[in-house]
């Protein structure tokens, strides 16, 4: 089996590696020229791609709305991202054909078929990080929806969430209450004191009421959101990955709190496991997907 080149876009660093069966064999990176634009953007994958040789395609995980390898929809992270080809433009500099997925679209299919949920026919996968994303992958497909947008699970609504603004230009969702910056936003918001999500995590810990309140809460709130996407779409497994589940059991005690309250009886048993590809999840659902459009 011939290796594949695989890209990983975020908002602040590129990576580029070679996976070789359901591993990364080596991998370089370098920070995203996020204010320089696409155009930029797409020559620093080049210079990392130049550093691999034998591969016979490129898949890449990429930030943004991805559909039919270009991006339809992103924010201004990256200059002047939205209506990038990058399909058509690093398939004609590589000289090679290349498949596109969204960041967190990849990162579920790599969870999917080869991490914490390729056991199962179908796997949400949520990753719970700076912001909220989400992929569900059945039969091995990806859900992508009418638009591209399916799994964007951090930008629905949460009572909890009411008067929140989110980064999607919205109120009232849970990713300005649950994700790690929301967390630390929420923290600052009730005790004026800014602190880092891992400093906050050590005083929720460490017994503090405002600490544990805000953590422990939003991951409560997170849970009973998921037991409401459960009973519509049904997944065999809930995958949740990102440096907020490394926030100890308390943190995952209340979201099987959250998750028992919401979701009906037959989703009672569907389990909430936690990913275990960690930073490869990307690549590898890119090179996943790869195969299923040129095998």
């Amino acid at each position: 089996m011939m290796s594949i080149l695989t890209v990983d876009i975020g908002g602040t660093k590129i990576r580029v590696g070679l996976v070789e069966g359901d591993r990364v064999t080596r991998s370089v990176s370098a920070p995203t020229p996020a204010s320089e634009g696409g155009v930029r953007l797409l020559e620093v994958i080049c210079e990392l791609a130049a550093d691999f040789e034998g591969y016979r395609g490129v898949g890449v995980a990429a930030a943004g709305v991805i559909d039919k390898g270009t991006v339809v929809s992103a924010t201004d992270l990256i200059k002047g991202w939205a209506g990038t080809d990058i399909a058509g433009e690093l398939s004609a500099r590589l000289g090679v054909p290349v498949s596109v997925l969204g960041d967190v679209h990849a990162h579920g299919m790599g969870e999917a078929t080869i991490g914490a949920g390729a056991n199962y026919p179908s796997c949400l996968t949520v990753a719970v990080g700076t912001g909220i994303g989400g992929a569900l992958v059945e039969d091995g497909q990806v859900h992508r929806g009418a638009h591209s947008l399916g799994g964007h699970i951090g930008h629905m609504d949460a009572v909890e969430a009411a008067g929140l603004a989110c980064s999607c230009g919205r109120e009232g969702h849970i990713e300005p209450l649950a994700s790690g910056s929301g967390v630390a936003a929420c923290y600052e918001a009730l005790t004026g004191e800014a602190v880092s999500g891992r400093e906050i995590d050590a005083r929720a810990r460490a017994g503090e009421a405002a600490a544990q309140q805000v953590l422990y809460g939003s991951a409560r709130a997170l849970g009973r959101l998921l037991g409401s996407v459960a009973n519509m779409v049904d997944p065999g497994v809930i995958v949740l990955s990102g440096s907020m589940t490394r926030s100890g059991d308390a943190w995952w005690e209340a979201l099987r709190e959250g998750y028992a309250a919401s979701a009906m009886n037959l989703a009672q048993a569907t389990p909430l496991r936690e990913g275990v590809l960690g930073d490869d999840a990307p690549l590898l659902g890119a090179a996943v997907q790869f195969r299923k459009e040129h095998d």
